[in-house]
Formats: structure tokens, sequence, C-alpha cells
């Protein structure tokens, strides 16, 4: 039985997939793919037994095609699917570990700019000196805040970009203002991660379905540029972290090198405007289901 696409319904519309998922809910199909909604909203709300009210019982093997989701809520989305007799090809470890960068970074360090993290809450900003030794080992220079999971690059200045890593007092101001920007959105804590100059071709989104890359898009922020990355150095890294499902987001350094930017979790991964998802949706119609998550997940 070919696996059930779970796509987050429109919340204004609750019959129908919301909006932004319509091409893929008819590429999903074409794919021979079955396709259910969930509730987005109650599901981040803590009711993961109402988000998945609507999920036929029984359906089986499934993805989730849908707006980002905290890895906690997911591992509540897990079990509640799971009561009712379906499975995520994803499992929740698998999914923190390709959505959040602690999961991800050991397996792509020689490809992707050097970074160090700290745990914290929503509205607990860490002090300076906190913030210097973390910091210590990039060695200073020009570097960029975010959490676990995102960025806040259109505030570049004001709570992203930090000049000088040694530069206790600017750090800490940055970091304050991204923690206070993030709010309750923040996700497990403060990343500081090395700044890279890249050429101005863009980033290319590498869509990977049992280590195979599927489609390449360009990022969903510039969907007018998109280059074309090397990947031999890549494929082994994906394989190596061992996840079903996930997308590589490449960049070409001044120097030429290929860098991985950033890894996510395929489900919550966004398609830039105007990129046809029939291929993506083919691979995970043609995904070996009889893959444990102890086997897909090492």
């Amino acid at each position: 039985m070919a696996p059930v696409i779970l796509f987050c319904r429109d919340p204004l519309h609750p019959r129908r997939a919301d909006p932004h998922f319509a091409e893929d809910v008819r590429a999903a199909r074409e794919a021979g793919l079955r396709t259910a909604l969930l509730d987005h909203d109650a599901l981040l709300a803590g009711d993961a037994g109402g988000a998945v009210r609507g999920v036929p019982r029984g359906a089986g093997d499934a993805w989730y095609r849908g707006w980002m989701v905290p890895s906690g809520r997911y591992a509540e989305l897990a079990g509640a699917l799971a009561a009712r007799e379906v499975t995520l090809l994803t499992p929740p470890d698998a999914y923190r570990c390709a959505h959040e960068l602690p999961g991800w970074y050991a397996a792509f360090t020689s490809v992707t700019p050097a970074s160090v993290w700290l745990p914290a809450g929503p509205g607990r900003a860490p002090g300076a000196p906190e913030l210097a030794a973390l910091a210590a080992p990039l060695g200073g220079g020009p570097g960029i805040v975010k959490d676990f999971v995102k960025s806040r690059k259109h505030e570049w200045h004001e709570a992203c970009y930090v000049p000088d890593l040694a530069d206790a007092d600017r750090l800490a101001a940055v970091v304050a203002r991204f923690v206070e920007l993030q709010d309750a959105f923040l996700a497990g804590g403060v990343v500081l991660r090395a700044f890279e100059r890249f050429t101005g071709a863009g980033e290319a989104r590498v869509w990977w379905v049992d280590g195979r890359p599927v489609l390449v898009t360009a990022h969903p922020d510039h969907p007018d540029r998109r280059p074309e990355p090397a990947l031999d150095a890549v494929a082994p890294l994906v394989a190596a972290l061992g996840c079903r499902f996930v997308t590589t987001d490449l960049a070409r350094r001044e120097d030429g090198e290929w860098r991985v930017v950033e890894v996510g979790d395929g489900q919550v991964s966004d398609l830039p405007r105007g990129a046809a998802p029939e291929p993506l949706f083919r691979a995970l119609a043609s995904a070996d289901t009889a893959l444990s998550a102890d086997t897909a997940h090492e």
C-alpha cells in the first residue's frame, strides 16, 4: 500500500489542504500517493489527538508535508498517529536530527561553517561572559547568531550578524535582540556560526530521499537564482546522517568551495515558487517503506 502524505489543512476550509501546498497535493496524488489532512494549529497548541482526528485509522505508513513543527510537538504527533495505527516514516529522533543544527552538524563539519551552541529557553538570553566562553573556539572574526533551526537574517545587523565574535558586548547585544525577537519561537537555544562569504549566485536546495538527490531547486528566498552545485562531497555525508528525507542548502564560497549552509527535514522544507514538485513525490512514492526506523537512522 502506498504511503499517505499528511498535509496541513486550510484553517478557513478544513476539508481541503492549505493553499500553500495545493501543488504538492496534486503531485502526490498523481504519483499514486494517498493524502490526508491534519490540523497544524491544534498540533502547535498541544492537542495532538485533535490534530490527527481527520487521519483515517489504520492508514499505515505516512510522510508529513506541511508547516514547520517544533521537535517536541512532532514527537507528540508521532504518538497520536501511532494510536491510530499510522506510522511516520520519519520518526521523532530522525526529525530532530535533521531539523536542528546540533543533530546534523557532526555529519557535515567538513563542509559547513564552524559552529557552537548553547541550550537556552525563550526570553532567556545568555550573558556576555557565557557567550564569550561559547564563542572562544571560533577564534574571533565575524559570525552569525541563530537558534537550532532558524536565523533572523532579515534583521541582519540587529539580530543576526556580529562583526567580531571576540567583542563580547556586541555579541551579547545581538544575541539578546535575537532571543527577544524569537520570543516563544526560540528553538532549542543559541547557535554561533563563523561567517563565510559566498558568491552572489544564490543557494541551491537539494532534496534527498534515502540518500539519493531527487530534486534540485532554488532557495525559496531567491527563487530566481539556482546554481548547480557539485554533490560529490555532500552525498556521503547525507548517507552518514542516516535520515530518510532531508534537504541541504548549498552555496558557493568566494574561493570556489561548495558549502552546506543549512540542513533540514524534507517534510517541513519549503519549495520555491514555481518549482515542479513531481520528482519529489515520485521519489516518496517509490521509497522503501520496509526500512525500519532503526535501519534508517542509526
